[in-house]
C-alpha cells in the first residue's frame, strides 16, 4: 500500500487537523470543500450558485493535485444547511460532470463550518 498527502495552492488550506486529500494506491479520498477563496480563505461572495460553483472548483484543484480529475470521482458526498437548493447543485454539477455520473448522496445538515451553506467531498479512482 502506498500512501501520500495531496496539498496544493489551487484550494483551500485546511482550517483543521486534516489534510486536502489522501492517496492510498489509485485511490484518493478529498476532504471535504466549503466555497472558501484559496487566496484569501474567506467565503466567496454570491449568490448559492457562485458558492457551488467554488466548491467544485476547490474540488477539481485538489483532483488535479492528485494527477486525476473529477471525471475520476466515484462518489460525491453534498452537504446542505436548506436543501431546497438541492436543483440549483444539480445544475451546476452537470457543468463540471458528464456520464456516468458518480454515485453520490446530498444531505441535509444544521450548520457547517464557516457558516457555509454548502460542503462537498469526494472519492476518486485514477486510471492504472
Amino acid at each position: 500500500m502506498t500512501r501520500s498527502i495531496i496539498s496544493t495552492d489551487k484550494a483551500p488550506q485546511a482550517i483543521g487537523t486534516y489534510s486536502q486529500a489522501v492517496k492510498i494506491d489509485n485511490t484518493v479520498y478529498l476532504s471535504g470543500q466549503i466555497p472558501l477563496v484559496p487566496e484569501t480563505m474567506e467565503l466567496v461572495e454570491g449568490d448559492m450558485r457562485t458558492q457551488i460553483t467554488q466548491v467544485f472548483n476547490n474540488l477539481t484543484a485538489v483532483a488535479k493535485a492528485s494527477g486525476g480529475s473529477l471525471a475520476d470521482v466515484v462518489k460525491l458526498n453534498i452537504y446542505l444547511t436548506d436543501l431546497d437548493h438541492f436543483p440549483v447543485v444539480n445544475e451546476v454539477m452537470s457543468e463540471f460532470f458528464s456520464q456516468p455520473y458518480p454515485a453520490r448522496a446530498a444531505v441535509g445538515v444544521s450548520e457547517l463550518p464557516r457558516a457555509s451553506q454548502v460542503e462537498m467531498d469526494a472519492v476518486l479512482v485514477l486510471p492504472d
